[in-house]
């Protein structure tokens, strides 16, 4: 399998700049083979944009395109690997717009690729091919060929192991420099699934989970906490002259503190991932579509810093690995409505009533409690029927469907209605 190795790096003032020389490089064979397409387009020609027929372009012309202003070619100072991520970027942003033009590639439209601009461009290559990655007997170091040994801020070769490293990206991120290897290590074997049972998780804004086992775990709001220095950060960023170095500093203060909330995020998540992962052997969740959510634009901030698709995203392979078994509800399932002890449905139920209810058994329960419960009983029944009574399908919309935004059915009280006893042993579906 393929996996994703992260390190921040500690060049030297010196690698810092041939750091960015590497990228620069990626940069310009990535504007140079974006005009030479748009040339021929414009000459009504039919265009090669496959990696390939870019690398051949590029080693045709490279003499007369990267040279200074006395004629000398400067591209032999960069590796050859800059130049071919830079054209292999191009390729794939390319072969993007063309699939999305005819209708052959899922979700939102690609527009043409636009020129890469130094100040609004991440510094970005990568190596795939010749003597780079780690290094015998020195742990904290990675070799990038014409930028020599360069000091990782953590032991690298403990974090790889016996992996194959096949690819090596650079990219520079808030003031950081960062290498991210991707490796091929063999399969994980089987083990065996951890023995905390199961446990149904119900997400949310005002408290970012709440399992069936009764235990909460809060939301920090991390945007939320951050967003007073982001503020005068953003204010002083506006007030600098376009071009100079104040505002270059006050551009990378702001970077810094977006990436300080974006660390604060990760590292909530993962923790919390883990230890779900580590701890249950049945974990169950909602399907959720958070593109209907975020349309509520009163929410939407907070939804989005919450990174539900996230933590589903994490539980997916970590599960993986730890034996453990995830069910994913399906969206239609009205978990929030439920009774989770008679198993009636209401008709409505708005979002500040935030203690459950039941008119039927007189039950009276936190409601992302009884939400989370319902999903834990839903991800144990064999088969589970959604709200309006059919089998569970993937999450995906029909021509004229409903966008669902929390699996709530509609007002209509006729169809199946989803049930436990109070042992939670077995789903029961009942029928009016």
């Amino acid at each position: 399998m393929l996996e994703a190795v992260k390190v921040a790096l500690d060049p030297t003032p010196a690698q810092e700049r041939l750091l960015f020389a590497h990228a620069g490089a990626a940069r310009f064979a990535f504007n140079a083979g974006l005009a030479h397409v748009k040339a021929t387009i414009d000459a009504h020609g039919k265009p090669e944009w496959s990696l390939y027929a870019l690398r051949r372009w590029w080693n045709a012309n490279k003499n007369t395109l990267a040279v200074d202003k006395d004629g000398v070619p400067w591209w032999p100072e960069n590796s050859k690997e800059a130049y071919n991520s830079g054209l292999e970027s191009l390729s794939d942003a390319l072969m993007n717009w063309s699939k999305s033009r005819k209708g052959r590639r899922k979700g939102r439209r690609i527009g043409f690729p636009k020129f890469r601009a130094k100040d609004r461009t991440t510094p970005r290559f990568a190596y795939t091919t010749g003597s780079y990655g780690l290094i015998d007997n020195d742990p904290n170091a990675l070799r990038l060929p014409r930028i020599g040994r360069v000091h990782c801020m953590e032991n690298i070769t403990a974090r790889v192991g016996d992996a194959r490293v096949l690819r090596m990206t650079i990219t520079r991120h808030a003031g950081r420099w960062h290498a991210s290897l991707t490796v091929e290590r063999a399969d994980p074997t089987p083990t065996i699934p951890p023995k905390g049972g199961m446990v149904g998780i119900d997400l949310g804004v005002k408290t970012l989970a709440v399992l069936s086992d009764g235990t909460m775990i809060a939301n920090p709001h991390t945007l939320k906490t951050g967003e007073r220095r982001l503020k005068h950060a953003q204010k002083a960023l506006s007030r600098k002259v376009k071009g100079s170095n104040r505002r270059r500093k006050a551009r990378e203060r702001v970077s810094r503190l977006h990436a300080h909330v974006a660390n604060q995020r990760r590292d909530l998540l993962d923790k919390l991932t883990t230890r779900l992962a580590s701890t249950y052997s049945d974990i169950s969740i909602e399907d959720l579509n958070v593109n209907g959510m975020i349309r509520n634009h009163r929410l939407a901030k907070s939804i989005m810093d919450a990174s539900f698709f996230e933590i589903r995203r994490q539980l997916e392979y970590k599960t993986a690995r730890t034996g453990a078994r995830l069910h994913v509800i399906d969206r239609w399932y009205p978990s929030s409505k439920t009774c989770s002890n008679c198993g009636r449905v209401k008709a409505k139920l708005s979002l500040d009533e935030r203690v459950y209810h039941c008119d039927g058994c007189g039950l009276i329960i936190d409601r992302d409690l009884n939400a989370a419960i319902n999903i834990e009983v839903a991800g144990s029944a064999p088969e589970t029927l959604n709200a309006r009574g059919a089998g569970v399908r993937p999450a995906t919309l029909r021509d004229g469907g409903q966008s669902a935004v929390k699996r709530e059915p509609s007002s209509r009280t006729r169809g199946v209605r989803l049930g436990a006893d109070t042992r939670k042993s077995v789903l029961q579906a009942k029928t009016n």
